[in-house]
């Protein structure tokens, strides 16, 4: 008689034994050099990271919620040394994150455990808040699928089948499509909707829900919340503010992450910061320079840098770390290099803050999205899914090389020695 399939062991520790001398190697020298800037002591790990300007924050994606991908992406990145790992506000996602984070730490136990902090909106008019949807029945059986192709998630799949008593299938009329979005995939870049040829993509745009979202901060494995603005008006963020209400003070980080919108940027800035300090510990600026885009190449990065750029010769800007997302990408710190930004308390020509701090980096780091997703994903997808959703873990090699791809985004921003063939 079959027996039922039995779930795959986990793997002896001993067969990651290149993975922990790949983290020993980068992170473990990087730790053990030294260089922390005065008073470092007093802050805990992410903060000090913040203020030498070697901070690395994973997004997941506000609206990426394959909890199995989130699980593996945390692994990867737990062990490459990142401050903070930001996913969505899903209680599911908080607890993929986690066990990511966990199973690294079963496999380095010295590894530092980043920050999980969950991203939220005040406005549902905010990109990064939003999902495909289309009927697949409704697209002609013909179509070459260019949403499928340009996807950079995989949340299209599209399968052409036959109708039901039509049997010639060189003929388009007899087929039609089924599938369509991969909604816990989807985290809304809009690609599909511009390369549509018969407009049929629309987008669904939503606002978290605040209430779920003060009972995420009060478990003990959220540390942060991030707050994304569109720079439209303070309203809203002042509404969600109250909603949160006594649970944002159990976090150790507010961020808020928002658009350039020039001239206004600053007095909008310290609008919100007013309506946040009355309970604020530490806080970030996220500045959001080209949404979701870091995974298209050189050129993306930019509008992050410029943003930073601009901000720095601007005196009355308020209190807190400033950090980069947005376009970000392997290019982003020679950007900042070339722009005399990178982990520099000082910056020609830059106004000076009244509340300036000389032992603090002005840009505290560095938010990797799109593109670190990308890197270690094209890893993922070569695991069999065999059991269920593939565990990274059980593959060690290819766990070394999505760790060697993370290390290779992380590295230069950290200062880890470079990594030998292994």
């Amino acid at each position: 008689m079959a027996t039922a399939a039995q779930p795959m062991p986990r793997p002896l520790l001993a067969s990651h034994a290149a993975v922990r001398a790949a983290v020993s190697h980068s992170v473990g020298a990087s730790a053990r050099k030294g260089g922390r800037l005065a008073g470092d002591q007093h802050h805990p790990p992410p903060v000090a990271a913040l203020r030498r300007g070697d901070w690395v924050k994973l997004i997941c994606g506000a609206s990426f919620e394959d909890a199995a991908d989130v699980r593996n992406l945390s692994l990867v990145y737990t062990l490459a040394g990142v401050d903070c790992i930001d996913c969505a506000a899903d209680a599911s996602v908080v607890g993929a994150v986690n066990e990511g984070i966990d199973v690294a730490a079963s496999i380095v136990p010295a590894v530092q455990r980043p920050w999980v902090m969950v991203s939220v909106n005040d406005d549902c008019r905010d990109l990064h808040f939003r999902k495909a949807e289309f009927d697949p029945e409704g697209c002609p059986p013909d179509c070459s699928k260019p949403c499928e192709k340009v996807c950079p998630a995989d949340a299209i799949s599209l399968e052409s089948v036959m109708i039901e008593g039509k049997h010639n299938q060189s003929d388009p009329s007899c087929g039609r499509f089924e599938g369509g979005v991969i909604t816990e995939r989807c985290y809304g870049c809009g690609r599909c909707l511009s390369v549509c040829p018969y407009d049929r993509i629309r987008a669904m745009s939503y606002v978290r829900d605040p209430t779920m979202t003060a009972e995420l901060l009060k478990r003990n494995d959220v540390d942060a919340i991030e707050i994304h603005t569109t720079g439209k008006g303070t309203d809203m963020f002042s509404t969600l503010w109250s909603s949160l209400g006594e649970s944002i003070n159990n976090v150790n980080l507010i961020a808020v992450s928002m658009p350039d919108v020039g001239d206004l940027t600053v007095d909008f800035m310290n609008t919100i910061y007013a309506t946040m300090r009355s309970h604020l510990g530490y806080n970030l600026w996220q500045l959001d320079g080209r949404p979701m885009s870091g995974d298209i190449g050189r050129g993306a990065t930019r509008e992050t840098v410029s943003f930073a750029v601009h901000l720095s010769s601007i005196s009355n800007r308020p209190p807190g770390f400033y950090q980069l997302a947005g376009g970000t990408n392997a290019y982003t710190v020679d950007c900042l290099k070339k722009a005399g930004l990178f982990q520099s308390t000082t910056f020609p020509g830059a106004a000076t803050s009244g509340v300036a701090d000389r032992e603090q980096a002005f840009i505290g780091g560095i938010a990797y999205g799109g593109y670190a997703r990308k890197i270690v994903g094209r890893v993922l997808r070569k695991i069999p899914a065999q059991f269920g959703h593939a565990r990274i873990e059980d593959h060690p090699d290819y766990l070394l090389e999505a760790l060697q791809e993370a290390l290779s985004l992380v590295g230069p921003v950290k200062g880890y020695p470079t990594l030998p063939s292994l």
